[in-house]
């Protein structure tokens, strides 16, 4: 009986017949109705597609390090009801968030399973949670938004979310990268759905959202993601740091440790959300807006505007004072929002995101910053009239300089050691007026 070699083998057989059948598909141009309509039939409620040489693609390194042979990018979306993300009962909004992004990560893994079968690599990053959690400040593979976007999906609105032409911004967004061409791409929407109507900057309880279009990172941050990794940080910490049961429940009260227990449970949980919950952009959302605008604040707006909640808020900063002055039914939580640079890069890349405008009202002063040691870097920040500017290298006259080991000023900056020791040690030092420093640190309250 003649021996069996791996080449007999019938799973080789098959390996080396789809090979033979599918030579030459590698790099092939796919038809772009054939796709759309796979995406569509997955269950995705619309899609567009976008190469990874267009200029609008501003993560192209993030994308090609994620997927080196990405030649395309699917970019889908996914419908959400509207009725239950305008609920004041917000279990019935997040109940409504996680299913659809349940959808979205389905959608995607069976759009990627028919291209494998198509013999086209694709991968699918996750729709938004889980994270990536890594030293360079980047909390994610790529950002889904620009993609859609580009790929003619929306426009990104005042409030920091993409408004979708028909669906508004009641939307959850899905990305796919392939190694395959389209026959053609989408292309961006000739239009800004945007109202301009600000009813987002009116239901924002921590004001993240301004008039004049500026967003407050870390007031949306602390509060709406409050049970998610920052918040979970700092309920833990709060945990650590109590002595027994009782003192821990002067930090936490019971509802809370039952909100938390809820999002440990069931999934992370938003606070509020509510700049989609209010945005009436949208044609299959903007009638009722137009038909009876009195009638959509009364039944839409005031109830999330008029709702008695706890509100997170770091002490010290814009969204505390904004909660006190317009929503003072409110109840303010103070807390940390649990973001901790592990880097210095990481540092001077969240400045911009933890910047507190009105806390830096009356400061106009140029920083020139040194770090030595582990990390070796400069950097100028430079705030005046309420705007922060941070550039690499010393640019221009210093008010205020200061030369730091890295590591030091990293922990200095998580609060595990003091200024004073570190000023005495000569890991830190400064030249200027120290009010200055001050100033700065005010501008960032953590």
């Amino acid at each position: 009986m003649k021996k069996m070699t791996i080449n007999d083998h019938p799973t080789v057989k098959q390996y080396y017949k789809k090979k033979e059948i599918m030579q030459g598909t590698e790099g092939r141009r796919i038809d772009t109705q054939w796709l759309r309509n796979l995406c569509l039939h997955a269950g995705a409620d619309d899609v567009g597609f976008v190469s990874i040489d267009r200029n609008e693609l501003d993560q192209r390194k993030e994308i090609l390090n994620l997927f080196p042979e990405a030649r395309t990018l699917i970019s889908f979306v996914c419908k959400m009801n509207r009725e239950p993300l305008r609920s004041t009962a917000r279990s019935i909004a997040n109940t409504e968030f996680h299913h659809v992004v349940d959808n979205v990560t389905h959608i995607g893994h069976e759009i990627v399973k028919e291209l494998e079968e198509q013999g086209i690599k694709a991968l699918n990053p996750p729709a938004g949670f889980p994270m990536e959690q890594e030293s360079t400040g980047k909390a994610w593979v790529i950002s889904h938004k620009p993609i859609a976007v580009a790929a003619g999906l929306g426009q990104i609105g005042i409030h920091r979310n993409v408004i979708h032409p028909k669906f508004g911004n009641f939307i959850l967004l899905g990305t796919i990268l392939t190694n395959a061409d389209m026959t053609s791409e989408s292309q961006p929407i000739g239009y800004n759905p945007c109202l301009e109507c600000k009813l987002c900057v009116a239901a924002c309880p921590v004001g993240a959202i301004g008039a004049d279009g500026h967003f407050n990172f870390s007031a949306c941050y602390t509060h709406n993601y409050r049970e998610f990794s920052g918040g979970f940080t700092d309920w833990v910490e709060k945990i650590t740091d109590s002595k027994n049961s009782k003192a821990y429940r002067d930090k936490v009260n019971d509802a809370e440790t039952a909100s938390m227990w809820q999002s440990l449970s069931f999934g992370a949980s938003y606070k509020a959300a509510y700049c989609l919950s209010v945005c009436p952009a949208g044609e299959d959302v903007i009638g009722e807006f137009l038909d009876d605008r009195k009638k959509f604040l009364k039944e839409v707006v005031k109830p999330l505007q008029d709702k008695s909640e706890m509100v997170y808020v770091v002490p010290n900063s814009d969204a505390e004072d904004h909660v006190k002055k317009r929503f003072p039914h409110k109840q303010v939580r103070s807390v940390s929002n649990g973001l901790r640079s592990k880097s210095i890069r990481a540092f001077l890349g969240v400045l911009p995101h933890m910047f507190q405008r009105n806390q830096a009202k009356d400061l106009a002063a140029t920083y020139h910053f040194t770090f030595t040691g582990e990390e070796n870097a400069q950097a100028t920040v430079i705030i005046k009239n309420k705007t922060l500017t941070v550039e690499k290298g010393h640019i221009g006259d210093a008010d205020f300089q200061l030369i730091a080991d890295s590591q030091t000023w990293i922990r200095l900056m998580a609060k595990e050691t003091g200024i004073l020791s570190a000023v005495m040690s000569g890991k830190i030092r400064t030249k200027g007026h120290l009010k200055l420093l001050k100033a700065f640190s005010r501008c960032f309250p953590s």
